[in-house]
């Protein structure tokens, strides 16, 4: 295993585009790791339970802007992260984990229920990796939704590919893993267990069982929102621009956050049921 802290992850020099969660993998957290936390906490501990990046639908997300915020109120001490997430933004995930790897103290990474895709690339950051046994990990390579001729695919597929090989050098430098071994792991968008994570170096121990619990009101909210996210990439795959998909998803479900009184059927579930009607129809 590499102690020392891996170098930081390259950025682009212009943002113009963003890497997202396949909306299968959101499918797979919602089913598998929503609701979960930690059942101890402490205010030298961040958090990560959401998507990577802002995030529409909750008003929330993680960003490296926070995380920077919240290192800097914890202060020259050790800091545990938390990490359930399905992943999201992967240049905000390499972002969060380069503050991370800035830290003078000790970061340790545990975790609970799922770091998918982004996430993954943050769990890197820990100077000691933990995981639930009943948890997973992925990786896969850079994932995103573009649009154009067989140019400027070409373009893109040559623009993303350096991003791909950072992320083999990241996963291979931390677990000593052939890189090749880890390109093939990225190749075939390979989900870890709790001990696979272990066996193969992406982690150091497993975490207690006793050290997590499913929060019911977290795991429902948890689950709402993120059919709301695979609904929006998917209907950004059938053609729509985000803003498209975010109105008619809109008016499915009524205005975000509104009161029931409102906007009518915003505090009603019937919205999820026509949402998962959906969703179903341009899968099938």
């Amino acid at each position: 295993m590499a102690k020392a802290r891996p170098d930081a992850m390259p950025l682009p020099a212009q943002k113009k585009v963003s890497a997202f969660t396949k909306p299968d993998v959101f499918d797979q957290w919602g089913k598998d790791a929503a609701g979960v936390r930690a059942l101890a906490s402490g205010d030298n501990v961040i958090t990560m339970f959401e998507s990577i990046g802002e995030d529409f639908w909750s008003g929330g997300g993680v960003t490296a802007k926070k995380v920077a915020a919240q290192l800097r109120a914890i202060g020259d001490r050790p800091v545990t992260v938390q990490i359930n997430s399905p992943g999201g933004d992967m240049f905000e995930g390499i972002a969060i984990y380069n503050v991370l790897r800035e830290h003078p103290q000790e970061v340790t990474v545990q975790v609970m229920g799922m770091a998918a895709s982004a996430a993954s690339i943050i769990a890197m950051a820990g100077d000691k990796i933990e995981i639930g046994a009943a948890s997973f990990l992925m990786i896969h390579n850079c994932w995103v939704l573009a649009m154009g001729n067989r140019h400027d695919f070409r373009e893109m597929a040559d623009w993303l590919e350096p991003f791909d090989q950072a992320m083999v050098g990241l996963y291979a430098q931390r677990t000593g893993q052939d890189a090749k071994q880890v390109a093939g792991w990225m190749d075939k968008e390979t989900y870890l267990s709790g001990t696979q994570a272990v066996e193969r170096g992406f982690a150091d121990g497993l975490l207690a069982a006793d050290a997590m619990k499913v929060d019911a009101a977290a795991q429902a909210e948890d689950r709402t929102l993120n059919e709301l996210r695979a609904l929006e990439l998917t209907l950004v795959q059938a053609g729509q621009t985000r803003s498209q998909a975010r109105d008619r998803i809109n008016k499915i479900k009524g205005t975000p956050g509104a009161a029931p009184e409102a906007t009518p059927g915003a505090g009603s579930t019937d919205w999820q049921q026509s949402a998962a009607a959906l969703l179903n129809s341009l899968r099938a």
